[in-house]
């Protein structure tokens, strides 16, 4: 099964929605800045917690600049995890675009 993904200029949109995302980054890069909204599950938590991602709507995976992420969606998928989608280019790519980022430990 292919890994659906997602451009930053149309997560903005789907955020203002309710949309679900989750940063796979470490902390301190998380805390340094990131996407309003993100929930930071660090990639290196996710076998442990991958439960958590299970949800009847599309969960977006953000980290970086889209590798971790997509590491993330394939390991869910894996488990059968299907509604993930990939954000690609990451919070770079969000920073890129002109967007804001949040720093410190509150989505």
């Amino acid at each position: 099964m292919s890994i659906v993904e997602i451009e930053v200029k149309d997560l903005k949109a789907i955020l203002g929605g309710g949309g679900k995302l989750i940063d796979v980054r470490e902390v301190d890069e998380y805390t340094a800045g990131h996407i309003p909204s993100a929930i930071n599950i660090p990639l290196s938590a996710i076998s442990a917690d991958f439960e958590s991602f299970r949800s009847e709507a599309d969960v977006y995976i953000v980290c970086r600049s889209g590798g971790r992420s997509m590491q993330a969606c394939e390991f869910l998928v894996d488990r059968d995890i299907v509604n993930v989608v990939n954000v690609a280019g990451g919070t770079l790519a969000w920073q890129a675009s002109g967007n804001e980022v949040n720093l410190g430990e509150q989505p």
